[in-house]
């Protein structure tokens, strides 16, 4: 027996209102909804945090490199410091991933003073674990762009001016067929916002 106009009417006002408050829930403290060509696409859970739907439109250069990628991530902060204060702390995860240390760094403490190092260079290790090189840098435009691959996810860290401010952005992407794809949305929703935590917080000490 096929479902009835009305039970259709109603699966539909139900997946209507489950859209409408997802799109609520993924906007800024005060924010109205917004919706842009990205929010049709299949989305996962935790695939966004601290991010508004101009900084998930933007174009990223990650997505230069996984054409139709099976997942994508966008996470952001807002720092009080200028991007040339915020550059050398990005660039200092060539040290450590400033993350959970006892989780990815083996326990050891990422560098809480800056080291002076030179600008990132494309081909060169990406971070390092436990004093262990892991990834590869992709591409860089110093105080613009970070991108990189690390354990088959590609990455990119952008700056956008915003006033005296920054806009520190980090879109992750993997292509299909990733074999963490599933789990990564919400493992790296941890680990990432404690990094840009981090790092806001290092590069706003003065």
């Amino acid at each position: 027996m096929g479902v009835g106009w009305g039970q259709e009417t109603d699966k539909a006002r139900t997946q209507a209102v489950r859209t409408i408050l997802t799109e609520r829930s993924l906007c800024r403290p005060g924010e109205p909804a917004k919706t842009t060509p990205k929010d049709e696409t299949v989305r996962v859970i935790g695939d966004r945090w601290g991010v508004t739907a101009a900084d998930v439109a933007r174009h990223y250069p990650c997505d230069d490199l996984v054409a139709a990628p099976a997942v994508e991530l966008w996470r952001g902060v807002t720092v009080a410091a200028p991007p040339e204060a915020v550059w050398p702390w990005l660039a200092q995860i060539w040290l450590a991933p400033y993350s959970y240390d006892w989780i990815d760094n083996l326990g050891r403490r990422s560098p809480r003073e800056l080291r002076g190092l030179p600008d990132p260079v494309a081909g060169e290790h990406f971070t390092s674990v436990g004093g262990r090189p892991k990834g590869r840098i992709l591409s860089v435009d110093p105080g613009r762009q970070l991108t990189g691959r690390i354990i088959g996810a590609t990455m990119s860290y952008v700056f956008v001016p915003d006033g005296e401010g920054t806009r520190l952005l980090l879109k992750i992407v993997t292509p299909k067929g990733h074999w963490a794809a599933p789990a990564l949305s919400l493992g790296d929703l941890v680990m990432a916002r404690r990094q840009l935590r981090n790092l806001k917080r290092l590069a706003e000490r003065r």
